[in-house]
């Protein structure tokens, strides 16, 4: 993959929910993400990250700029995109084993059985739940569920992996295990990742690139490399003095620019609903 060339394009994206009068979520985005780069956007709660994602996955369509993947404009979902959510519970179909989850979404695409069952088991292998195959998800902890929803996100082998607060739901030790094992499959599979957290130290341990949003209605404020490399551990990378630096400049960005932030706004963006009623509709969405 070459890492010069662009892979998400966002230019002036804005989105406001009901009409010229009503909520405006975010504002004037632009930025770009690389081939094989894994980016991360970090905000204040209630900032429209939900609302960005939305737009960038095709599931909403923004009021105004525009979102090109590979240089094509995104209308609709995209095929080469997949999304991973926070709400593990509500993502996996509960009846279907776990190797069918992980097959689901690629029936839709005209895939063959047989290169369907290959695909899944490779990636499976890749997680860690080979042995989980016939297993269904009500079976299975929830670090173990969000490992199945990895998974079925990169049998799609999508040019580009959406990641909306995955880890936020699980417990510290899991969370730690499933960053580790994000950048194990991202380097095997060469994969760009666009990944929304809240988590300062999360977002600077997993990201070649930091993006910093401030308050609603969203906007960038801050964009900035990580150089801690490829080679990365729980331990020494965040004691390192680079960790410490970026995540003391990211910390004070946030604190300056989310004085004024609505303390309620932590689960809603302004569209109406909960963010986690709404990305369990997309899921719906994206696998039918």
């Amino acid at each position: 993959m070459n890492r010069t060339e662009t892979m998400l394009d966002v230019s002036g994206l804005g989105h406001r929910y009901g009409g010229p009068s009503g909520h405006q979520a975010i504002a004037d985005l632009t930025f770009q993400v690389r081939s094989g780069e894994l980016a991360c956007i970090v905000g204040p709660s209630g900032c429209g990250k939900s609302t960005l994602l939305r737009s960038i996955s095709g599931l909403i369509e923004p009021t105004s700029g525009e979102v090109k993947l590979k240089g094509s404009p995104v209308q609709g979902v995209p095929e080469d995109l997949a999304v991973v959510f926070q709400d593990y519970s509500r993502s996996l179909f509960p009846w279907l084993s776990v190797r069918s989850n992980v097959e689901f979404p690629l029936r839709s695409r005209g895939i063959g059985k047989a290169e369907r069952r290959r695909r899944a088991d490779e990636v499976l292998e890749w997680v860690g739940l080979s042995e989980a195959a016939k297993k269904y998800p009500w079976q299975l902890s929830g670090g173990m569920q969000q490992r199945v929803s990895i998974a079925r996100a990169l049998a799609c082998r999508p040019a580009l992996l959406l990641m909306d607060e995955p880890f936020a739901s699980v417990d510290a030790q899991t969370r730690f295990e499933l960053e580790d094992l994000l950048l194990r499959v991202r380097k095997q599979y060469d994969s760009t990742v666009l990944l929304v957290t809240h988590d300062i130290d999360e977002s600077i341990y997993l990201a070649d690139r930091v993006f910093v949003l401030s308050k609603s209605p969203a906007n960038i404020v801050a964009d900035l490399e990580v150089p801690l490399g490829d080679q990365r551990d729980q331990i020494t990378t965040r004691e390192s003095e680079t960790f410490v630096h970026l995540r003391s400049e990211v910390a004070r960005l946030l604190d300056v620019r989310t004085a004024a932030a609505p303390a309620a706004a932590s689960d809603v963006d302004g569209s109406g609903g909960s963010t986690a009623q709404q990305w369990a509709e997309a899921e719906r969405a994206l696998h039918s």
